[in-house]
């Protein structure tokens, strides 16, 4: 196909969502999905947890099965990556040089694995968690006999990895710059929780602590050197400090953005007939205290796809989903909602020794979000308090177990 109606660039969790979206919108055009990778479109959370475990197959991860693109009258285009936009033209070029004309465009791409910069960084036996291929590879060498595993980065997909690595029997160490876990995406108590939970597994975790480089021996890793001159034994070294979105030929297009590129409340970007969507755009969010902000979820990709759909349909409806996340790790499982961004107080609802409990977070005395482990009731109600911005009169009732957030709500704190 050398033309489409609607070409999505990016075949994740958005640009799977936004073709679907599309077709349950009623747009009777035609849709070109382009990935990079081979895969028909699969989710990307599992590959850190049940995939990497092993519990899942990589059939019960794929968001639809192959015949339902066909169905849908979906092309997909497999292989294939954008590095030119030509807004003037309407047309995009693909590394192999064809081109492709379209009306409009959605750019779904996410992210690419930010890397290490240091020296020994491209040594075999360093992984990213991003594709289905990097874990592939991941437990290949796990199956080759690898059992000593450092995991650089205390975010989401480094303890996610590094609970499953546990679990598999691999001894792991985590290590983490900041002077704990999680420091960008929660507060001191869920941090000091995890952490703890880790150490109990028998997780080696280290806060404060920078990598020099990482050293090898015939091309393959086989140790992390820190800072200070200590070496790391490692037979694997998986890094998880983040993404940097793939925007590239966008902005070379004259896309406004930076970290990501920019969206208004439909996610139209500045350039004409395109969208952008998930992980790499970047939106004012009312969440956010209307800050611009890129969220990195699944929530928020399938959102923005369904924006961007019905935009085209000609049924615009201003982006506003609420913000949700979760993370498993062993046997725990949390459950996020709202953004804590800018929060000055948290009040901690039940008690962490439990391993049930739930974070408020609040900002000028209004609830912004809320972290739950293990607290699904929390989670549903919590929700309610932040879409309502409540303002509790004490925020120290939130504490109190015995009353139902909801109650709090219909009572007006």
């Amino acid at each position: 196909m050398d033309q489409a109606d609607v070409v999505i660039v990016g075949a994740g969790h958005g640009g799977a969502q936004a073709a679907i979206a599309l077709r349950q919108n009623g747009f009777a055009g035609t849709i070109l999905l382009i990935g990079r990778e081979p895969e028909i479109p699969y989710e990307r959370p599992p590959l850190s947890k049940e995939y990497l475990a092993r519990e899942k197959t990589f059939e019960r991860i794929c968001l639809r099965p192959e015949a339902f693109w066909g169905d849908k009258q979906i092309t997909l285009l497999r292989n294939a990556e954008v590095v030119n936009v030509d807004p003037a033209a309407h047309q995009l070029t693909l590394r192999d040089g064809a081109i492709i004309t379209y009306g409009q465009v959605i750019w779904a791409t996410g992210g690419d694995p930010r890397r290490l910069a240091c020296e020994g960084a491209d040594l075999a036996g360093v992984h990213a968690v991003r594709t289905r291929a990097d874990v592939d590879q991941l437990m290949k060498e796990l199956d080759a006999g690898a059992n000593r595993a450092v995991v650089i980065g205390g975010g989401y997909i480094g303890l996610e990895a590094a609970a499953v690595l546990t679990k598999l029997g691999v001894t792991v160490t985590v290590l983490e710059m900041l002077p704990r876990v999680l420091a960008r995406v929660a507060g001191e108590t869920l941090s000091a929780f995890f952490e703890a939970e880790h150490r109990a597994h028998g997780v080696d975790l280290r806060t404060e602590t920078a990598v020099e480089s990482i050293v090898g021996q015939n091309g393959t890793v086989t140790g992390v050197r820190l800072a200070g001159g200590t070496t790391l034994p490692a037979d694997l070294v998986i890094v998880g400090i983040g993404i940097v979105p793939a925007v590239g030929p966008l902005l070379s297009a004259g896309a406004a953005g930076g970290n990501g590129i920019d969206v208004d409340e439909f996610c139209r970007t500045s350039l004409p007939d395109i969208y952008a969507i998930g992980d790499c755009a970047a939106h004012s969010n009312a969440f956010a205290n209307n800050a611009v902000v890129r969220l990195e979820s699944v929530q928020n990709a399938n959102d923005m796809a369904t924006c961007a759909a019905r935009s085209i349909c000609g049924e615009p409806v201003p982006y506003a989903a609420t913000p949700w996340f979760w993370s498993n790790q062993y046997d725990l499982k949390l459950q996020t909602v709202g953004l804590s961004l800018g929060y000055d107080r948290e009040v901690v609802r039940g008690d962490p020794t439990t391993r049930s409990f739930s974070v408020v977070y609040l900002r000028q005395g209004q609830v912004i979000a809320l972290d739950c482990v293990g607290s699904v009731k929390d989670f549903v109600q919590g929700r309610k308090l932040v879409e309502a911005g409540f303002k509790p009169g004490d925020p120290d009732t939130l504490a109190d177990t015995e009353v139902p957030l909801k109650d709090m709500l219909a009572g007006g704190g």
